[in-house]
């Protein structure tokens, strides 16, 4: 029996939540095929198998979470089944003696010393962590894994029956990567937010002749002030940086990667679009297309969700009028836009009706004073107002 243990899946990720199993007790599997899809704090990823064999064992359940080197699938293999070695060190189908012994150990341990047989333990700390945190007695529990061992399943049972009317949901997966980001932004940057209320008509009425005249790019109101954002970035570089705390330093970058918040079904993610100062409108709208795409199916990878230098949110879609948004760590700046209604507005001396939303800065005052984060915000505000302005800058 070979044990293939959860691989470095890359980022300086250390743990994976179980999806979908590709494969059951007793199929036939070959050289590199998928076998489960997995979920990390950066995205959903399909982990192939580097030998061939029939599988013995399934590692955990659907939500169950693992950390990286736990066992994750078992499988029999003939002796001269050959694996591709896409794996790590030490994970090849060369250790197979020594897993056949660890495998026998998991699946029949023997208690500590002092402990008697039959006396329910807790072998997983992600297991012994959620029993804690729903404050579960262990010792009342049933186990129902081998060796009387304690498994995810029977806390999530306990927490079940013991459920009243109200519902717990585990931070995991995408929804903790978020919170742990969140949490270190606030707890990490002296924020400060400032906005204004501006006049879109124009940039709505350049929106519309956009679609008329060139339907094929699909440009809309994000790909603009996407583009309006670019270019303020270039006029105030000190957003576009993060501060080193290490080094004591402000980083500030020659490029722009520019990150959007889109909402999916597992919750907010940030798709980064890189070197977008390179790309033209239609670049932009296309990228943003596709990004989105790919975050709503979770097939957003490692690259498109890191390297931010910058990000946008367009919270208006939500049917709101502004926020103060938090920053995106570790960057130092993310402007939120708000919904676009009608109001009335003094064009000229007179009071008209005219398309109006709020634009919101949330900067790190480390990097910068109100100074440069007014002039950028009034800066976008003047592109949103007359959009033709960005001409002189393309």
């Amino acid at each position: 029996m070979i044990e293939f243990r959860l691989p470095d899946l890359g980022e300086g990720l250390t743990e994976a939540e179980i999806l979908d199993w590709r494969v059951s007790v007793g199929d036939v599997v070959g050289v590199d095929q998928i076998v489960v899809e997995v979920e990390t704090a950066k995205a959903a990823v399909e982990v192939p198998i580097p030998f061939a064999g029939t599988v013995a064992r399934l590692h955990g359940e659907p939500r169950s979470v693992i950390a990286v080197g736990q066992p994750l699938i078992s499988v029999t293999t003939p002796d001269e089944a050959a694996g591709s070695g896409n794996v790590l060190v030490g994970y090849g189908p060369g250790a197979a003696p020594s897993r056949r012994r660890r495998v026998a150990r998991a699946l029949h341990p023997a208690p500590p010393a002092g402990e008697s047989p039959g006396v329910p333990r807790v072998l997983s700390p992600l297991v012994r962590r959620l029993a804690a945190t729903h404050a579960i007695d262990i010792r009342a529990l049933k186990p129902t894994g081998p060796g009387d061992v304690i498994l995810r399943r029977d806390v999530e049972a306990a927490i079940a029956e013991g459920a009243d009317d109200f519902e717990r949901i585990p931070l995991q997966g995408l929804r903790r990567a978020i919170a742990d980001k969140l949490s270190r932004s606030r707890r990490e940057i002296p924020d400060a937010t400032t906005w204004v209320d501006v006049d879109a008509t124009a940039l709505v009425q350049l929106k519309n002749d956009l679609a008329e005249s060139c339907p094929e790019a699909g440009i809309g109101f994000l790909a603009l002030l996407a583009r309006i954002c670019v270019a303020g970035l270039r006029r105030y570089p000190e957003l576009n940086a993060r501060v080193d705390l290490d080094r004591a330093e402000i980083v500030r970058f020659p490029h722009v990667h520019l990150g959007y918040a889109a909402q999916t079904d597992r919750g907010l993610v940030v798709p980064v679009i890189h070197d977008a100062h390179r790309l033209t409108l239609a670049d932009l709208a296309g990228q943003l297309r596709a990004r989105t795409e790919e975050a709503r199916q979770g097939k957003l990878s490692p690259r498109h969700l890191t390297g931010g230098t910058f990000t946008l949110n367009n919270y208006g879609v939500f049917g709101v009028d502004g926020s103060t948004p938090i920053i995106n760590h570790p960057e130092a700046a993310l402007l939120g836009v708000g919904r676009i209604i009608d109001r009335p507005w003094a064009v000229d001396g007179e009071i008209r009706l005219r398309k109006i939303t709020q634009l919101s800065l949330t900067f790190d005052h480390r990097v910068c004073d109100g100074a440069a984060a007014g002039g950028f915000l009034r800066y976008v505000a003047d592109r949103v107002e007359r959009p033709q302005t960005l001409i002189a800058h393309l």
